[in-house]
């Protein structure tokens, strides 16, 4: 039967509606096998492997013009709230801790209880790498520092196999979180949970159970977001068919621009300052005399306000010393949109009450921001891995001089 479902060159070519010579390059490109025929002077191909390339190719061929898309089944965003596998995010974020999220993500199953343990070997070479940066390294500097040390310490990161993948993922967003440099004395004790691994890397104040569940809260509900810039740098690393560590490397490595993941350190500046002078107006003014965008506010992707944010607040409001930067975040609102009217506060600005209110550093949603998104790119990763390798290659539209020029 097996040799029954093999095709020729021609017939192969006949399905996918390509030239024989086609053929050859989807095999020299790794999306189909060959095997030379023991009789004839051609090869076979299996009819169920080019079936399924040419079903994919009808998919994409499909696809609408203009954005860029990609099938994926983790992230659905409609214009007022967003789903984790077809479950309401924001209510999955507020029933389970991080670990959970990360695993419902993964693997569509829920694993309560779910801990993840950094493994000795790994955590100290990441810990001696990160000791050997400048003081003045940034937290991302850090994390990808971290990642690149958890990397060289794992043999086996070239397994590509999903229980592998999620083996070093399990492993890599603690080596994370634990080589990253503990703030203050902290003498209060660690438990196994991330957020609480995390606080202590980010505030010397001790943690109460509301203000650590609103840590939880936050890094469960920026695990994923679709494809936004950093995603979409590891969708196209993954399928080049680079190593988990490598993936992540290159999300942190997007994340670090200005308009992704240091957002939330420009919100917290300006929310200290609306503070420190009394009232959000004139900081409000400020940035718009000077012709800067208000940080926290406004997202494409929803027509109210981002429901990440709206979580946040409604948790954060619980916190007796969020009060302040809760009250300087609506103000910021209240001043933007008498200008701008249906200007909606964004997880950028909810962070950075978190983040004031608990006497973090400016840099600290950013670092809460790559800790929780970690998971995602790796659920992305594994959707990668699954589809035919090196098919986000878009050609260049050139616009150089044309050939032939004299040589220079």
């Amino acid at each position: 039967m097996e040799e029954d479902r093999r095709l020729t060159t021609r017939q192969a070519a006949e399905l996918l509606g390509v030239k024989p010579a086609t053929v050859y390059a989807y095999v020299s490109r790794g999306q189909l096998t060959s095997r030379r025929d023991p009789v004839g002077r051609g090869s076979s191909f299996d009819a169920g492997e080019v079936e399924a390339l040419a079903a994919r190719s009808r998919r994409e061929a499909a696809a609408p013009s203009g954005e860029p898309s990609v099938r994926t089944s983790l992230t659905l965003i409609e214009p007022d709230r967003y789903y984790f596998r077809g479950v309401d995010a924001v209510e999955l974020a507020s029933r389970y801790r991080y670990e959970e999220v990360a695993e419902w993500l993964w693997s569509g199953s829920l694993a309560q209880g779910a801990r993840f343990t950094a493994p000795p070997d790994s955590l100290a070479a990441a810990r001696r790498a990160v000791d050997a940066l400048p003081e003045h390294g940034g937290a991302v500097d850090r994390l990808r520092v971290a990642t690149a040390a958890a990397a060289v310490a794992d043999p086996l990161r070239f397994d590509l196999s999903p229980e592998a993948v999620l083996g070093s993922a399990r492993c890599l967003i603690p080596t994370l979180v634990g080589a990253l440099p503990q703030v203050g004395r902290n003498r209060f004790p660690a438990d196994g949970r991330i957020s609480r691994q995390l606080w202590a890397r980010l505030t010397a104040r001790e943690p109460d159970p509301d203000a650590l569940a609103v840590l939880d809260l936050a890094l469960g509900l920026l695990i994923d977001h679709d494809l936004a810039a950093s995603t979409l740098a590891v969708r196209v690393a993954a399928s080049a068919r680079a190593h988990p560590y490598a993936v992540v490397s290159a999300g942190l490595g997007v994340l670090e621009g200005p308009l992704h993941g240091a957002a939330g350190r420009l919100a917290h500046r300006m929310l200290a300052e609306a503070l420190e002078r009394g009232g959000a107006a004139p900081v409000v003014a400020d940035h718009l005399r000077a012709g800067r965008r208000v940080p926290g506010l406004g997202h494409r992707l929803y027509r109210g306000e981002d429901p990440r944010a709206t979580a946040l607040f409604a948790r954060l409001e619980a916190l007796p010393q969020a009060g302040p930067a809760l009250g300087a975040a609506r103000e910021v609102v209240a001043t933007a949109a008498a200008r701008r009217p249906g200007l909606h506060a964004n997880v950028d600005l909810a962070l950075a009450v978190l983040t004031v209110s608990c006497e973090m550093s400016a840099e600290a949603g950013e670092t809460v921001f790559a800790v929780a998104r970690t998971a995602g790119w790796i659920a992305h990763a594994l959707e990668e891995y699954q589809e035919r390798p090196l098919r986000m290659r878009p050609s260049g539209l050139y616009q150089g001089p044309r050939p032939p020029q004299p040589l220079p």
